[in-house]
C-alpha cells in the first residue's frame, strides 16, 4: 500500500493555534501518493511554509509532520503541481489543483499532513 500525504484548506486560520493535532476529516483533505512529492522536492524547498504552527517558519513540506502553506506560497505550489506530466490525467493531482485554486481564490492557508 502506498503512503499518502493529505492536503486540505484551513477555513479560519489562527496565528496562535497549534495545528499539530491530526484532523484530515476536519479540513476535507485530498490524498496524494507520497511518491509524487519526491518528483517535486527540489522546487518545494523554495516555498515558504510553517511547521505545524505560525511561530515555526520553514520551507518545503514536513514529510512526516504537519505543514501550513500560506496564501502567498500557493501560486508557486500550484505551478509545481500543474507542471507535473501526470497533472492532466491523475484524479489525485486534479483534485489537489482544484483545492489549491480554491484556497488561492479565498486567500486561505492549506494544511498538509505528511505520511
Amino acid at each position: 500500500m502506498a503512503c499518502v500525504a493529505k492536503f486540505g484548506i484551513v477555513d479560519e486560520f489562527e496565528k496562535d493555534k497549534n495545528y499539530y493535532e491530526y484532523g484530515s476529516q476536519k479540513y476535507n483533505c485530498v490524498d496524494i501518493n507520497d511518491d509524487i512529492l519526491n518528483d517535486w522536492w527540489d522546487e518545494l524547498t523554495l516555498i515558504k511554509t510553517y511547521c505545524g504552527c505560525y511561530s515555526r517558519p520553514n520551507f518545503a513540506l514536513d514529510r512526516w509532520g504537519i505543514t501550513l502553506i500560506p496564501p502567498e506560497s500557493l501560486e508557486a505550489f500550484y505551478n509545481i503541481v500543474s507542471k507535473d506530466k501526470k497533472s492532466k490525467s491523475s484524479i489525485q493531482l486534479i483534485d489537489l489543483m482544484i483545492l489549491i485554486r480554491k484556497a488561492i481564490s479565498e486567500n486561505k492557508y492549506v494544511i498538509h499532513y505528511g505520511v
